[in-house]
Parts: structure tokens; sequence; C-alpha cells
């Protein structure tokens, strides 16, 4: 009998190591199938974040050769329009050598012979830029001075819309006011038989250069560390010192940007210029004579010209004597600009 139970103990143990054993290859099986699981997950992550990227070089690859595409389009069209006005303004120069246009004092395209002297056209844009420097200039610094250091929060804000609006003005509605208020203006002011003056395009075109003037320097003042200011007042300067002595000389490289830019939009302007000069094609020696300028000669004469006439090919040497000038007046400013960042280092 006690063997017959021994035996019977082994076989129960037996048979329960039997049982345990598919017991513990069920929770290995549960386990290896959370390991997969996991593994199948983690693969679809990295495939979607390759793909992901894969897109987003894709994207990227695109828009930077498009980018390109577009940059060498733009240099093309600026080189086409360049060899335009150049072939189409050295054909003047097969009826009349370039001394007779560059050093000639009348222009008068009905005369006969005609006459084709860019002197007086010169003349007269320059001594329309001069004066809007003058007026603009100074305004325009001493208005940014203003409103970046001196103005209350609230005006600031008023001063900034007021400006913005100021550049939004069509250059014709202010030609048309320059027409019924400030030629009369003028006119009665120095005793002049005509309000139509240098000077009147002078004061409009000062008018539609002072935006750009304020909201390019008062940038390029609010743009300084605080530093700058925190450091002068401590060492015992008044707030103006600070002003005239610290910032203004840190923020002069764009404040000159600004001024040049507003140069450039002093002699590019043409339809104020045409409504209030006068258009005289002449000499001037004062601003309180009537005038014309390049732009304007350009505008008012192209619809009356014959085409590939010598008149035609007059006007297209005009635009490049005035491309000339645009592009020294850049390198000036380049040159200035750079002394000027040198200088603050």
């Amino acid at each position: 009998m006690k063997s017959q139970m021994v035996s019977l103990d082994k076989n129960k143990k037996s048979f329960d190591w039997q049982e345990k054993i598919p017991k513990e290859k069920t929770v290995k099986k549960k386990e290896d199938y959370q390991e997969d699981d996991e593994l199948k997950t983690r693969t679809l992550t990295h495939e979607k974040s390759l793909k992901a990227n894969y897109k987003n070089r894709l994207s990227e690859y695109i828009i930077e050769k498009i980018i390109f595409v577009l940059g060498i389009v733009s240099v093309l069209i600026l080189a086409l329009i360049f060899l335009f006005l150049i072939r189409s303004g050295v054909s003047l120069f097969n009826t009349m050598t370039i001394g007779e246009f560059l050093t000639g004092t009348s222009w008068s395209p009905r005369s006969t012979p005609q006459r084709f002297g860019v002197i007086p056209l010169v003349l007269g844009t320059l001594w329309i830029t001069a004066g809007a420097i003058l007026i603009s200039v100074p305004i325009g610094i001493g208005s940014a001075i203003f409103i970046s250091e001196v103005a209350p929060p609230k005006t600031r804000t008023i001063l900034k819309v007021m400006i913005e609006f100021l550049s939004a003005i069509p250059s014709v509605v202010l030609g048309f006011l320059g027409i019924v208020v400030l030629s009369n203006w003028v006119r009665l002011s120095f005793n002049l038989s005509s309000g139509f003056t240098l000077l009147t395009g002078s004061i409009l075109v000062a008018f539609m250069s002072l935006p750009t003037i304020i909201s390019v320097s008062d940038d390029a003042i609010t743009a300084l560390p605080k530093e700058y200011r925190e450091a002068s007042l401590a060492l015992g300067a008044s707030r103006f010192e600070t002003i005239f002595h610290v910032l203004v000389p840190a923020a002069s490289s764009g404040i000159i940007a600004g001024v040049m830019l507003g140069i450039g939009r002093a002699i590019g302007e043409t339809m104020t210029v045409l409504m209030v000069t006068g258009n005289a094609a002449r000499i001037p020696t004062s601003l309180l004579q009537s005038g014309r300028t390049m732009t304007a000669t350009i505008a008012s004469e192209m619809g009356d010209t014959v085409r590939q006439s010598a008149h035609y090919h007059s006007l297209f040497a005009v635009g490049i004597v005035l491309l000339i000038m645009t592009s020294v007046i850049n390198l000036i400013a380049d040159y200035v600009l750079q002394k000027a960042r040198k200088g603050g280092e």
C-alpha cells in the first residue's frame, strides 16, 4: 500500500509539473506578442518619420529651386530692361555726338534743327532734389527723434498712424493740392508772376519723402539697445545729450539709409513735379524759377514721339543718364553706410 501511495504521489507531481509547463509557455507567448506589437509600432513610427523627413526635404528642395529660378528670372528681366534701354538710347548718337547730348544747353525737340541737350533737365532734377533734401532731412530726422524718444506712447501711436497715412496719399492728389494751394502761396509770398516754380516742386517732393525718412530713422533709433540710454544717463548725461551724442551717432547707418531712400524718391518722382514746376526746359539759376526734370520730360513727351525717331531715342538716352545718376547715388550711399558701420564698431 505504501508503495502504491508513493507511486500515486509521484504521478500527481509529474502531472502537476506537466500542467505548469503550458501556463509558462502561454505567459511567454503574451510577452512575445507585446514585444512584437511594440516593435511594430516603433517601425511604423520610424517609417512615418522617414516619410515626413523625406517630404520635408523634398518640399525644401522644391522651394529652393523655385526661389532660385525666380531670382534668375528677375535678374534676367532687369538685364533685358537695361539692354533695351541702352540699345534704344545709344541709337541717338547716330545723329549727334555724346558730347553734344551731355553738354547741350537747349532741349527743343520741335525746333529746326532739333536740339537734345540734357543739361537743363539734369539741373532741374538736381535743384528739386537739393531743395527737397534741405527741407525733408531736418524735419524727418527731428520727427523721428521726437517719436522714438520724446513723445508719450499714445502720441507716438497717433503720429505713426498719421505718417503711414501720408505715405498712402497719391502723388496726383498732392500735385492737385500744389496747383490749387501751394502755387498761389509761393506766388504771393515771393511776389512772382507764377507760382509754378522749382520751389513748389521741392516742397511737395520733400513732403512725399518725409514718411520714408521718418519711418526708417525711427526704426533705427528704436532698435538700439536700452543699455546705450541707461549707460549714458548713469554717467550723468542729460536726456538731450543722450539723444544727440549717443543715440543719433549709434543709429547713423539707419538714418543715412532713410535719407538715401528719400533722395531716391525725390529723384524718381514724376507726376507731382510734372504738375507744379512749370515744365520749362531751361537752365534754372534759382528755386524761384520754373524748370523741368528728367522724369517729367520722359512722361510728358514719350506719347508724342514718332517711334525710332531722334526724339524717341533721346528720351531713352535721358533714361540712361537718370539710371547712371541713381546708381552713383546708391554707390555713395553704400560707401557712407560702410564707413558709418565701421565707425560704430
